[in-house]
């Protein structure tokens, strides 16, 4: 946080967010808030996920004509699992923050003029349930065409 030792030059962007969103700042800091604390463990959790998703796909992952990576068999299903997991990780949260905004009156982003409340809250928490619901969509297209092929090749046995 702002003041803090390692906020200049690493962390220095977050000194905005922190002051736009209090959650993110000391007065959540200074209130011994632990919805801060505990968001940060399950993003560590989430971004294991990812990375594991990412691992997946570059080391079993097999270019095909399209310059494209194919990750099939098991390590294809773990990778569809996992990246699916990690999304619904990831939109279950954001509406959980938008949530815990809307059932505190706002208490953490409500002191923001509205247009900043657009711009440097709803924009970039926004575009989180835009990408993890498009990857949910993706991935979970995929788990059901897997089932599918599963289930028709059992019923021909």
């Amino acid at each position: 946080m702002e003041g803090g030792a390692l906020h200049w030059p690493l962390w220095a962007p977050y000194g905005l967010y922190g002051r736009v969103d209090h959650v993110y700042g000391w007065k959540a800091f200074d209130a011994r808030n632990g919805f801060t604390g505990a968001q940060a463990f399950l993003n560590l959790v989430e971004s294991a996920m990812y990375a594991a998703y990412l691992w997946l796909y570059f080391a079993r992952g097999v270019p095909d004509a399209a310059r494209t990576r194919t990750v099939t068999g098991r390590a294809g299903a773990v990778a569809v699992l996992i990246g699916f997991s990690a999304a619904v990780m990831t939109l279950s949260k954001t509406v959980l923050y938008w949530m815990n905004e809307y059932y505190s009156g706002f208490d953490n982003i409500g002191h923001n003029p509205f247009v900043d409340i657009i711009y440097l809250w709803i924009i970039p928490n926004g575009a989180w349930l835009v990408g993890s619901t498009y990857m949910i969509w993706s991935l979970g297209g995929d788990i059901l065409d897997g089932l599918e092929a599963a289930s028709t090749h059992a019923k021909k046995e």
